[in-house]
């Protein structure tokens, strides 16, 4: 699974350090608990990630041992990141990288894995996580032997202070120091931004500390490495001046740092006598229980970022018109500006507040905020006011597909950009049912809840806000909500909800997609009104290039893959439920090069007057909830 739900197991524990060039002591490795749905695709990709990997290291130069490797374009992504300590050679990077990968095979077929040793760290995972700097599981890996050298501890305390603070101003993030008897690193992945750095060496810092007075120190993180050792483990000409991005120098900062360092280990000593019962109990339970607790991405979710109501009203204008960005089923989106510059996403819920309503709503969007796939819209943070309840998302410079397919944009989108645009939403919903630790099925696909940022790349909105329904407490609960045209019949009539509720949903804006009219047009003739209707003559009569949007450039449409494409469609429209693919195998069809060999039947759908349409013999479904009685058949295929 992904790094937010991964849970880790720390599986071999080392008291003592093993000096050498490599620098292959482990400290942590740890597997997703949730196995990839097509094994030998995703091993396939893996093994070809280690090469694309070892091949950057090697064209490196060393001090730059920092690569990724990014596979999006698959039913079994991947991405990874490998990084080594800046004092090792090229050799010793590429040994320890051999090292970790010969370690992966613990992992099998789980979608994410990490191994970190002293000299490297090498991680990968089946969503992007590259900006990912610090997550629950961080931790502290302390040698057992305590340092007899005296006023180790502070100089061990104020060299970790130094490079927590100089280490994310340098270019590469990364340094080594030596202090007063003490040697010492710190790194960030350079995929983070210095905020992210910042921050994770700030945790690292705090955790390291609570291994002195031990001679060796290690804190591990998602996005950074720190360690102190009492012996050297780097040569001399490798280190860096960290008086330079300290805004120190020359004898007056050595003297003023004495008298800190002092003032410090005086204040450090006094704590240790005072826990050090404390710490040696500690660490002789860590080594009794072999170190057998979660690590980064455990099963702890992260919470979403708490913003004040005013800072997000100030944001917004006051939720002004002229910063309105839409409405939908769910409320008002405004486009807001926060105090630091940046620009998102304020989704006023037009939810009725209640006790129940307010008890959940941290939880549910807890839930939500870590959900992260590259396809879905993230949700940053939250704000439960007396009188409203807020949600901040990433803001999507593009909008909402709708307004590129129907018109209200003077942009008309290419073959590639809609192919893309399908696929990416296929990954998006299939992580929503199959990857993250709890199925979301959405319920209302639709363009309008289909956003593409400055890329044309698309992103998922509105997953799991059903879930904050005050009768809503469930993703399996049968409560209505979706749209009509989009809305698969057995769940808009009998409210059976199941995956394959979306899946025909994606089914339908496929088409829509390829087509560039909505799926219902009163102003059309009656036998062309309905898009899934019209579809069906044309697939029957082997007529499917009429179907295609005449705003796109011919020259620009791979036709063999379209009409592959609306074949999928069909199949994701069948009456049947069983017969309709899941999402996973939807994104296998589409980027496989063949034809399907199943064929598709009548598709079926709900329009507008909430009568179902495709029927060639009956049997009445009713529904006191809509008031309808609808006609509904398994047919022939073709």
């Amino acid at each position: 699974m992904l790094p937010h739900t991964i849970v880790f197991l720390l599986l071999l524990w080392n008291t003592e350090p093993i000096i050498s060039d490599p620098q292959t002591n482990l400290l942590n490795i740890g597997c997703s608990t949730y196995n990839a749905s097509n094994t030998s695709l995703f091993l396939s990709n893996l093994n070809n990630t280690f090469s694309i990997l070892r091949s950057k290291i090697s064209s490196s130069a060393a001090g730059n041992l920092s690569t990724t490797s990014e596979l999006p374009q698959s039913a079994a992504p991947l991405y990874a990141l490998f990084f080594c300590r800046p004092y090792l050679s090229l050799s010793d990077c590429l040994a320890c990288f051999a090292a970790a990968v010969s370690f992966t095979h613990r992992c099998g077929a789980g979608t994410g894995g990490r191994v970190i040793f002293d000299g490297c760290t090498l991680r990968y995972e089946s969503a992007p996580f590259f900006d990912q700097g610090t997550l629950p599981g961080n931790t502290a890996v302390c040698s057992s032997g305590s340092a007899t050298l005296a006023g180790f501890a502070a100089a061990a305390t104020a060299l970790t202070g130094d490079l927590s603070l100089a280490v994310p101003k340098i270019a590469n993030y990364s340094a080594a120091a030596k202090g007063d008897g003490v040697y010492g690193t710190a790194q960030c992945a350079d995929t983070l931004s210095e905020d992210a750095c910042v921050q994770c060496l700030q945790v690292a810092y705090t955790n390291i500390q609570g291994c002195l007075p031990a001679e060796n120190g290690r804190a591990v993180d998602a996005g950074c490495f720190m360690r102190y050792s009492n012996m050297s483990f780097f040569s001399e000409n490798q280190t860096v001046d960290l008086s330079h991005y300290l805004g120190v120098s020359g004898g007056a900062s050595k003297s003023t740092r004495s008298i800190v360092g002092g003032v410090v280990g005086a204040f450090v000593a006094l704590l240790i006598l005072s826990f050090l019962t404390f710490l040696l109990i500690k660490k002789s339970r860590r080594r009794e229980d072999d170190w057998k607790g979660d690590i980064l991405g455990a099963t702890e979710l992260r919470g979403p970022v708490s913003f004040r109501y005013s800072d997000l009203k100030s944001a917004t204008k006051n939720f002004s018109k002229e910063n309105k960005l839409g409405e939908g089923g769910f409320g008002e989106v405004y486009k807001g500006t926060l105090k630091n510059g940046k620009i998102v996403a304020v989704k006023r819920l037009a939810i009725v507040q209640s006790e129940s309503t307010k008890a959940s709503f941290k939880s549910e969007v807890k839930l939500i905020s870590n959900v992260n796939h590259r396809n879905l819209v993230r949700l940053l943070g939250c704000c439960s006011s007396r009188n409203d309840l807020l949600l901040v998302y990433e803001y999507m410079a593009n909008g909402s597909l709708d307004k590129f397919l129907f018109g209200e944009k003077n942009e008309s989108l290419s073959w590639k950009q809609r192919f893309d645009i399908i696929v990416g939403m296929a990954k998006g919903i299939s992580y929503l049912h199959q990857e993250f630790h709890v199925c979301i099925i959405h319920r209302d696909i639709k363009p309008s809840n289909i956003l593409l940022d400055e890329n044309f790349q698309p992103k998922i909105a509105d997953f799991g806000l059903v879930r904050l329904l005050p009768s809503d407490q469930s993703h399996l609960s049968t409560k209505f909500a979706g749209t009509l045209g989009y809305t698969a019949p057995e769940y808009a009539i009998h409210g059976q909800l199941t995956e394959k509720v979306d899946t025909y949903s994606f089914g339908v804006v496929i088409l829509e997609i390829i087509s560039g009219r909505r799926n219902s047009n009163p102003k059309l003739e009656p036998i062309n009104q309905y898009l899934l209707e019209w579809v069906w003559k044309l697939y029957e009569e082997d007529d499917m290039i009429e179907l295609i949007d005449k705003s796109m450039n011919p020259s620009d449409i791979e036709l063999e893959e379209m009409k592959r494409v609306m074949k999928v469609a069909l199949l994701c429209t069948q009456s049947m439920v069983a017969v309709r693919p899941t999402m996973s195998e939807v994104v296998v069809l589409l980027l496989s090069q063949g034809d399907s060999n199943i064929e598709p039947t009548r598709p079926i759908f709900i329009d507008s007057s909430t009568q179902a349409r495709g029927e060639t013999s009956s049997s009445a479904w009713s529904s006191s909830a809509t008031h309808a009685t609808v006609s509904v058949t398994q047919f022939s295929a073709r």
